[in-house]
């Protein structure tokens, strides 16, 4: 017997050495994420996984950071987690956790673990908005293919670039092939250390939807079961059309896969979005998205978004839109004090490339073939933006006034 367990074991490591890295779920959490929600000095969202076996009775613990090695102590708060079962298009079987953290102190550094008795993660940090007029932020174009090997390291320069980095932006394609799990287990296993410590938003590109047998456009079951994002968009598209504030800032997120191919969803977020800039009290709005406005390629102009939403961002004084999709770098000309216009601006962080329209004349601070992060950083009244290639050199950089 024992042979026979040794045999099957060797052919089952064997088999996943074949297919290459194995991202199954184990006893032990993984792919353990933080998203901000819409009010970050006070609440965190955490997710996480684990295998269906060791799934049920999970907890997350909180306590605020004391310095000191000994974590059994009476200040330590317990948050029973949501769980539920999902199985992926191979019909590996999981389970996703979730809880909110809640009545935090604002700009406090927390610990917090996740998992249960006998299978815990490590105690990881975070911290708490501040009540303050500044902040720091990473915005990060597609990712999408060869996560592993040629995204991870843009991933983790931008970090380094920015250790202080307040929350982290992904404008879309986050994986090549939607309802995939080795490609989103290579995703998390991109952000190691960093998607457990620092917020995450992301809004969805056209990779991470697919034609369910029906032909219905259907958004990756992964989503949300992994993230838990902000519900606050329009109705249908909780998750992956939101707004959250921090700050000074309104961060606007618009699912544009649904805006370029279905026109009730393209007339409900418009409708949306409007009354989400007429009603922002903060004193600045960046608006993240896949599709941009202006592309840089060739009969790829995405009008069925620009012309509806473009006179929006304008009316109502967007200062930045951050998009992907084009798989190059590309910057518009700057605004004029009078001019209410954003500057727009298309970035790619993983390998896949694609060639620019060197006619397009929106575009003035323009790269091909170059792997970039941003870093925007808030102070008062200016905003500074700093693009960075893959090792860390400043490509791009401007400053916007109030």
């Amino acid at each position: 017997m024992k042979k026979l367990i040794t045999t099957l074991t060797l052919g089952i490591m064997l088999t996943s050495m074949a297919q290459g890295q194995s991202y199954l779920a184990e006893n032990h959490p993984d792919r353990v994420i933080l998203n901000l929600t819409n009010d970050a000095a006070h609440t965190q969202a955490v997710n996480w996984r684990t295998n269906v076996i060791q799934g049920s009775g999970q907890i997350a613990q909180l306590r605020i950071e004391n310095n000191t090695p000994e974590f059994a102590d009476t200040s330590i708060r317990v948050f029973q987690a949501e769980s539920n079962v999902f199985a992926d298009r191979e019909n590996n079987q999981s389970m996703y956790h979730n809880v909110s953290f809640d009545q935090l102190q604002p700009d406090r550094t927390y610990n917090y673990r996740v998992g249960k008795e006998g299978a815990w993660s490590e105690w990881f940090q975070f911290r708490t908005a501040a009540e303050v007029d500044s902040l720091s932020f990473i915005y990060l174009g597609d990712a999408q293919n060869d996560l592993r090997s040629r995204w991870t390291r843009v991933y983790r320069k931008a970090i380094q670039t920015c250790p202080e980095a307040d929350f982290v932006l992904h404008a879309g394609d986050l994986i090549n092939r939607s309802n995939s799990d080795n490609e989103w287990g290579e995703w998390f296993y991109a952000g190691t250390g960093i998607n457990s410590s620092y917020p995450q938003l992301m809004v969805p590109g056209n990779h991470e939807y697919f034609r369910d047998e029906q032909k219905v456009l259907t958004l990756d079951p992964h989503w949300q079961h992994q993230f838990r994002l902000p519900e606050n968009g329009a109705a249908g598209l909780e998750e992956s059309n939101y707004f959250v504030d921090y700050g000074p800032l309104r961060i606007i997120a618009l699912n544009t896969q649904v805006i370029m191919l279905d026109s009730t969803y393209r007339a409900a977020q418009a409708q949306w979005l409007e009354e989400v800039l007429k009603n922002n009290p903060s004193k600045w709005t960046v608006v993240m998205c896949h599709h941009p406005v202006y592309s840089t390629a060739k009969s790829r102009d995405n009008y069925q978004f620009s012309d509806l939403f473009r006179p929006l961002f304008e009316k109502y004084g967007v200062h930045l839109l951050l998009q992907g999709h084009d798989h190059t770098y590309a910057r518009s000309v700057l605004p004029s004090k009078k001019e209410k216009k954003p500057v727009y601006i298309v970035s790619v962080a993983g390998p896949k490339m694609y060639q620019i329209d060197t006619q397009k004349e929106w575009i003035q601070k323009s790269a091909e073939n170059t792997q970039l992060f941003q870093v925007i950083d808030i102070k008062g009244n200016t905003l500074y933006y700093k693009a960075y290639t893959a090792d860390g050199i400043l490509y791009d950089d401007f400053e916007l006034h109030r």
